[in-house]
């Protein structure tokens, strides 16, 4: 059984999607579409840069989405169909673009929106992330605990196990991170990042997310999407908005998502979009799954040839 799983922020790079819009025609339309459903052009900044552009939360989400639409778009014409979905943070929006809940030009807008709101939440400075490494869940919710002192810091990405990271108040972070490796993580890693995500601080963003999400036209899941929030199956339009509206405070699951999947049959994943973050977390979770990744035409062509019969 395959699952499409679709990846999020953090994998952009200068020169994503070019080789997939040079070779197929299905991928060079969705960056037009693209363009034209932004009002700017997103190719090029996927395609050329520059890198300080495309790294703005605004425009990478969408950038982020395309590239991995275009993937999904490559695979879907040469008869890969999955039966599951699932996407890390914003990858789950290009899950609900696969399973027709949200049409492409109303998903691009709506998390350009997302990164703004996310941007303005919190004043540059005083939110950050940061992952721990080699410590398990509990402990690491103790030390957010026992450094908060009042403050915002708390799990926001359960990504595999001993890889968790941390988001909230700079200060707090910190301390978080130091008692990490006092209760025994083998390492604290900074994140370069412009906002602390999926944490209370981004309560704003979500309120504002909230209001752009009801406004769509949305259609019921043809193919369940297994939600960050919770690691339950999506098959409704009240259930995917109301994940999509908790995901911006709550932690991703990404573990729990894959041991569901797992549970439910999933024994093939195809990381969908540039990069393989997911891959690596994936075969973490799940060792003995098989785990393909489509971000280039070669990635296109070997991933048909396994999987079509």
């Amino acid at each position: 059984m395959i699952a499409f799983v679709f990846p999020g922020q953090g994998s952009q790079k200068v020169g994503m999607g070019r080789k997939l819009a040079e070779r197929f025609p299905e991928c060079q339309e969705v960056f037009t579409q693209a363009d034209a459903a932004l009002g700017l052009p997103i190719s090029s900044l996927c395609f050329d840069g520059p890198v300080d552009q495309l790294m703005l939360t605004e425009n990478t989400q969408p950038a982020v989405l395309a590239v991995s639409v275009a993937a999904l778009r490559a695979l879907t014409e040469r008869g890969v169909e999955p039966q599951w979905l699932a996407g890390h943070s914003l990858g789950e929006y290009t899950a609900y673009v696969a399973a027709g809940t949200l049409s492409f030009g109303d998903a691009l807008r709506t998390v350009r929106n997302r990164g703004r709101y996310m941007q303005a939440a919190v004043p540059a400075g005083q939110g950050t992330m940061a992952v721990v490494m080699g410590l398990d869940e509990p402990k690491v919710n103790q030390a957010c605990d026992e450094a908060a002192e009042g403050m915002v810091v708390s799990p926001a990405n359960l990504n595999a196990p001993g890889q968790i990271a941390i988001a909230g108040e700079s200060a707090a972070v910190k301390r978080a991170g130091d008692r990490a490796k006092a209760l025994g993580a083998k390492r604290v890693i900074p994140l370069d990042v412009s906002a602390p995500f999926h944490c209370a601080m981004m309560q704003p963003a979500q309120d504002r997310l909230a209001v752009d999400l009801r406004a769509l036209i949305l259609s019921d899941p043809v193919v369940p999407v297994v939600a960050n929030v919770d690691a339950e199956p999506k098959t409704d339009v009240a259930g995917a908005i109301s994940a999509l509206v908790a995901q911006v405070t709550a932690p991703v699951q990404w573990e729990e998502v894959v041991r569901r999947l797992a549970s439910e049959g999933v024994d093939t994943y195809v990381e969908v979009g540039f990069g393989t973050v997911l891959k690596g977390l994936i075969r973490k979770i799940d060792p003995g799954a098989r785990v393909l990744s489509v971000s280039d035409p070669v990635g296109v062509e070997s991933t048909v040839a396994a999987l079509v019969t």
